[in-house]
């Protein structure tokens, strides 16, 4: 690291994402169509309405974007019931999170978020110099309010929770959501990340945007990248009472979310029959992998997004690989302290079909499979698959 760096920047290990389609083509030398798993993408691809709308707007790439936003928020305010001035938008939904990072916290106090959660509340936390505490997870791979609830500090100024939670998948339901928040003080700020929001029951879903409207200390964020199928155009929007938002709004970038995401994103806010189908896609692919994993004795957690997320009984660094060499990439978790689980993305039929046919394929190798496991510092054999 050069001499000159800020030494906090020791703690920051960079992001990892999920390897792209032309890396594994290149490193495998794959011909075959390559199935990109790992990245829960939505496997329909854009919003059509929004296609067309960027296609009629290529001609004005010269132009510099609307640097507030201003149709793009009031469309999602109208959209959602809040606010003009209740909303924020960001280059990724994890922008607005580095935006709270640097408008809330001083160096040396501390972000709360759980073990087992989205990575970049950590690497944001490292990056500002702060403490990050991280209770762990409780059963089932769901998130522990009371844990969390234990972990904050007088000196916490902000606690994270993706809900349903990235990596594992897994909700938090109205009611417990409810008496958590009667238990937070108004000298914290509670950020639910629900990146995956349009994924959920929203029967038991709590509807968190009320403590907005509220004027708590309650940011809520979502993105266009997940159902709407505008992750490379890199667009994420949040709510927050105006007090907080006037804070965001001093650490925003200029220009921060270009001209062509947000002509896109206010096109597929009115694309419904493309979040309809997205959703029958989702669900239909999750009952046919959930059934397999089953059938195959892969442990998995239930699932409330586009993605599963499944821990074998020895390193997954093995399944990880020869599903490489199959063409399917998906996402290993050692980064996030489970080197056991991959995530895979819920895909179209034919994909869900390739990814099952090919674990059948290496978990047939018994006895490599045998030695993975003698080798691995988790106990496991081929009987327990």
């Amino acid at each position: 690291m050069h001499p000159l760096a800020r030494w906090k920047l020791r703690a920051v290990k960079p992001y990892v994402p999920g390897k792209p389609i032309e890396e594994v083509a290149r490193e495998l030398g794959l011909k075959e169509p390559i199935e990109k798993l790992a990245s829960n993408e939505n496997a329909l691809g854009p919003s059509p309405l929004a296609i067309e709308a960027v296609k009629k707007a290529l001609g004005e790439m010269n132009l510099y974007p609307d640097d507030e936003a201003y149709y793009l928020k009031k469309k999602i305010a109208e959209k959602f019931g809040v606010d003009f001035d209740e909303v924020i938008v960001g280059n990724g939904s994890v922008e607005i999170v580095l935006m709270l990072g640097l408008g809330f916290v001083y160096p040396g106090e501390s972000i709360v978020a759980s073990q087992g959660s989205f990575i970049m509340y950590k690497i944001v936390a490292n990056l500002i110099g702060a403490d990050f505490v991280e209770p762990p997870l409780g059963e089932d791979w769901r998130i522990d309010l009371d844990a969390l609830c234990s972990a904050i500090r007088p000196d916490t100024k902000l606690v994270f929770i993706s809900n349903p939670n990235n990596p594992t998948g897994t909700a938090l339901w109205r009611d417990e959501v409810e008496e958590f928040m009667n238990r937070i003080g108004d000298d914290v700020i509670v950020v639910w990340d629900e990146a995956y929001y349009e994924f959920v029951d929203k029967d038991r879903f709590p509807d968190t945007l009320k403590y907005v409207r509220q004027g708590k200390n309650v940011v809520v964020l979502r993105t266009f990248s997940k159902i709407y199928g505008l992750a490379g155009l890199r667009l994420g929007y949040g709510f927050a009472p105006k007090k907080i938002v006037e804070v965001l709004r001093r650490v925003r970038l200029p220009f921060n979310v270009n001209r062509i995401a947000q002509i896109a994103a206010i096109a597929a806010l009115d694309d419904e029959e493309h979040l309809r189908r997205s959703r029958e896609l989702v669900l239909k692919g999750k009952l046919y992998l959930m059934k397999e994993l089953q059938r195959l004795n892969i442990p998995y957690a239930h699932s409330e997004t586009n993605f599963i997320f499944v821990e074998f009984p020895f390193d997954a660094g093995y399944i990880y690989e020869s599903l490489l060499k199959r063409g399917i990439i998906t996402r290993p978790l050692a980064g996030y302290n489970f080197p056991r689980a991959l995530r895979i993305t819920v895909g179209t039929e034919e994909q869900n079909r390739k990814l099952i046919k090919a674990l059948e394929e290496i978990l047939g190798d018994r006895e490599k499979i045998w030695n993975i496991s003698k080798t691995s510092e988790v106990e496991g054999s081929p009987e327990s698959l």
